[in-house]
């Protein structure tokens, strides 16, 4: 089964931005396809599947390939015939905002090349050109006033099937310090301010994941006043990050050798996630990196 999004529109009214989004969100993505090869990558058996036995197809035919546009009506026809379903995405701005989309890029509008046309009229004969595609989208979307956030948010919307909270994966990781840092996290917490398993023979070679070990750090009044003060924390600014519209966030717990004490709280801290409704995917870096004989933790 396809899932396939045709996204067009006016050159400058944002199909980067609207590529880069369909991306995230699990599509294979072609820029600037001419229409006759849709069919074709529509049968390809090397497209891989999204979800399941799905496959999330997102496609940019626009006025780029203005001398075989026309092919797409032919070609929306067939597909329809096939019973093969789709949605087209029209990108509209007015020409105002298009002309200085233009003036601040210095990029040359894609009719004007080869030709002596100003931008002001390739955006009226693109315009033109565009208007039956137009009237055939499923959704159009006015880019004059709308941010790139905005614009993410309503593709999300259209083409998640999740809320903005679902779409946000959180990846929560342990790490040991003496292993080095977290460089890929956006947010990085150090907990070897606790009490530490390692010192209690019975638990020096068991890790976070051990009950015993876990109860131990996990009960400390310590850790407690800690959890709460941290659960604060996220509850405050995990909104913001699905608000920014971002789609990703690391978050990094570490300790000295990413044994005990982080292991610990990491997997606290994705249960508590998981909790608000947040998609959680919990790991632990330095685990298979440690001493059998000697773990420091």
């Amino acid at each position: 089964m396809t899932d396939l999004a045709i996204i067009t529109g006016m050159s400058g009214a944002g199909r980067t931005e609207a590529m880069h989004t369909f991306e995230d969100l699990g599509f294979f993505c072609i820029d600037n396809l001419p229409p006759s090869l849709l069919l074709s990558l529509v049968d390809s058996q090397d497209i891989p599947e999204s979800e399941g036995e799905l496959r999330r197809l997102a496609v940019v035919c626009d006025s780029r390939n203005f001398s075989t546009l026309g092919d797409l009506n032919n070609v929306l026809l067939q597909l329809k015939d096939r019973g093969i379903a789709y949605r087209i995405v029209f990108l509209d701005a007015s020409d105002e905002e298009l002309l200085a989309r233009y003036k601040a890029t210095r990029r040359r509008h894609p009719l004007s090349i080869g030709t002596q046309m100003t931008v002001s009229q390739a955006i009226a004969k693109e315009r033109k050109m565009l208007s039956k595609l137009r009237n055939a989208a499923d959704h159009i979307i006015d880019t004059t006033d709308r941010k790139p956030i905005a614009l993410r948010q309503t593709i999300q919307d259209l083409f998640s099937g999740k809320t903005a909270q679902e779409g946000l994966d959180v990846y929560v990781y342990s790490f040991g310090f003496k292993h080095g840092a977290a460089l890929d996290a956006d947010i990085v917490i150090d907990v070897r301010f606790l009490p530490n398993p390692y010192y209690d023979p019975e638990m020096r070679h068991l890790t976070g994941l051990d009950p015993k070990v876990s109860d131990f750090v996990i009960s400390r009044s310590e850790t407690q006043e800690f959890l709460s003060c941290w659960q604060q924390l996220l509850q405050c600014v995990m909104p913001g990050y699905v608000n920014e519209g971002k789609t990703n966030l690391i978050i990094a717990v570490g300790c000295t050798g990413g044994q005990h004490r982080s292991v610990a709280i990491a997997v606290e801290t994705g249960k508590f996630l998981r909790e608000l409704g947040y998609c959680v995917t919990t790991t632990h870096r330095d685990l298979s990196r440690a001493d059998t004989k000697r773990k420091d933790a």
